[in-house]
């Protein structure tokens, strides 16, 4: 197997139950649902919860469901009964929200659950587990 370069990096993700490996995965899934690419023009990113969000009744299920798996994640990380009731209000404030016609797809650009639940969970891994921290640059 070839060794990954930087123009050809190694994207497979670890299924461990590690902390290390769970931030990877919930960074990744972050990424995916509100950082995917960028619009022309506005130069702002967005990702698959915006786009699949426009599907009516569907999508914002289908969003609720990815941004619930982080939620998942980070009950078996061992976060806090708080954390978690903190993380289901992000998920469920953004399913009502996108409930609403127009307004709520307007809102994905503003209001993003899964990046607020990824601040919790690096917040309690970066306190918890301090070998899973990442230098970001």
């Amino acid at each position: 197997m070839a060794r990954p370069t930087p123009l050809a990096p190694d994207y497979r993700l670890s299924l461990g139950k590690d902390p290390a490996a769970v931030r990877a995965r919930v960074e990744a899934m972050e990424k995916l649902l509100e950082r995917s690419f960028v619009v022309p023009g506005i130069n702002q990113p967005v990702g698959l919860d915006f786009i699949i969000g426009l599907v009516p009744v569907i999508g914002d299920v289908v969003a609720t469901a990815l941004g619930s798996w982080i939620v998942w994640e980070a009950r078996n990380l061992g976060l806090s009964k708080w954390q978690l009731a903190r993380m289901s209000a992000n998920v469920g404030f953004d399913l009502m929200l996108g409930a609403v016609p127009l307004v709520g797809d307007a809102a994905d650009f503003f209001f993003r659950s899964n990046t607020r639940n990824l601040r919790i969970i690096r917040k309690h891994l970066d306190r918890h587990h301090p070998s899973a921290a990442t230098i970001e640059g």
